[in-house]
């Protein structure tokens, strides 16, 4: 059972649901991360990246450290979009400044065919175990994401053996076996919608869908070979726990060219990113689903002054009314200084009541 003690601060739920609020609530993606000292000290202790996300103690403590330091409206689940790949045997590790990395890619049919979903309450229990502790933990101050990667973004990494610049091995099982490629995704799809449900069960309050590599794929191809599958999944994903609506954020960095389709994907709200202009993408969804975004990260290395400035500035494009979460256009990046994401915080805070106007003078 998922704790059921009512929120505190339930502005990131209702924005997402385009319902009425009296401010713009904001987090940050990468909240919990580099950039914090006490998020190193946290990860010396537990010995390496991977042995962070698996300590459930560790993962909730490193969940709740940039609360403590900032006016957040969301807490988001500490992990990695990869836990399902490893709990496939892939073999994942990380290496000193390369990144995640797979002992064992998938490069031949047999390995592909071979592939089945891991259960979320074997393999992945340490993730369900930490929601359910970050929830205790919370004691309702703000709601929980859950999150995972998207059936692309995942693939890739899976195939590549790791990041990649040209995701040669990815583009040429696309095109040569489209087949086996629908078939990889196919399973990492039912992999993806067991886990999320399984966050849920365990107490995510609204969860993201992390398309970090759509942005690569041509117009047809992302369609068929990304959003497809994230359809699939939001269609999969249990819509209501403890009687409110959980929401769904659908993000493909470099997703612009397609807001109009994202927009159909049943996701409540779609990530934007830094290369959009927010009000042109809330013109082109209508009210369809919401938005969130879309500082570019770098903005945090100006001036409290100039952020200050970029935050108004991303707030007047998007406009008055609910529907907007206040984010970065991705993660934050690890040399920020934390008094420079307060400054953007701070300035959500002082500057956003304005744009809601209707809401504070009329109360839901």
């Amino acid at each position: 059972m998922s704790d059921s003690t009512p929120l505190e601060n339930d502005l990131l739920l209702r924005a997402l649901l385009r319902q009425p609020t009296e401010r713009t609530p904001v987090w940050m993606m990468r909240q919990a991360g580099r950039y914090l000292p006490e998020y190193r000290a946290s990860r010396a202790r537990a010995g390496s990246f991977l042995d962070l996300c698996k300590n459930t103690e560790l993962a909730c403590e490193v969940t709740l450290q940039p609360l403590e330091r900032f006016r957040l409206d969301a807490a988001i689940l500490f992990s990695d979009i990869l836990t399902i790949p490893d709990a496939m045997g892939l073999g994942l590790y990380f290496a000193a400044g390369e990144g995640p990395k797979f002992e064992r890619p998938l490069r031949d049919e047999r390995a592909i065919r071979a592939l089945s979903a891991p259960d979320p309450a074997d393999e992945l229990h340490y993730v369900t175990d930490a929601v359910r502790l970050i929830r205790r933990e919370l004691r309702g101050r703000v709601p929980l994401i859950g999150f995972t990667g998207s059936p692309w973004t995942l693939a890739t990494y899976m195939i590549e053996g790791g990041s990649s610049k040209n995701f040669a091995h990815s583009k040429a099982l696309l095109y040569d076996r489209p087949d086996l490629m629908h078939h990889l995704l196919g399973v990492v799809a039912e992999a993806v919608t067991a886990y999320l449900n399984a966050q849920i069960e365990a107490g995510a309050q609204a969860l993201m869908i992390f398309d970090t590599w759509g942005g690569v794929l041509t117009p047809e191809t992302y369609r068929t070979f990304s959003l497809d599958y994230a359809k699939r999944i939001i269609s999969g994903l249990h819509r209501e726990r403890d009687g409110r609506e959980i929401p769904v954020v659908f993000f493909t960095k470099n997703g612009g060219p397609w807001l109009e389709a994202m927009a159909e994907s049943g996701a409540h709200g779609l990530g934007i990113d830094w290369t959009q202009n927010l009000g042109d993408a809330r013109r082109r969804v209508g009210h369809k689903v919401s938005l969130q975004g879309n500082l570019d990260p770098s903005v945090l290395y100006a001036s409290p002054g100039t952020i200050r400035e970029k935050v108004a500035e991303t707030l007047a494009s998007y406009g008055s009314g609910t529907g907007h979460v206040f984010n970065l256009g991705h993660g934050i990046h690890p040399e920020i200084p934390p008094e420079h994401a307060g400054a953007m915080i701070e300035a959500v805070h002082e500057l956003s009541p304005a744009y809601h106007q209707e809401a504070i003078e009329q109360p839901v």
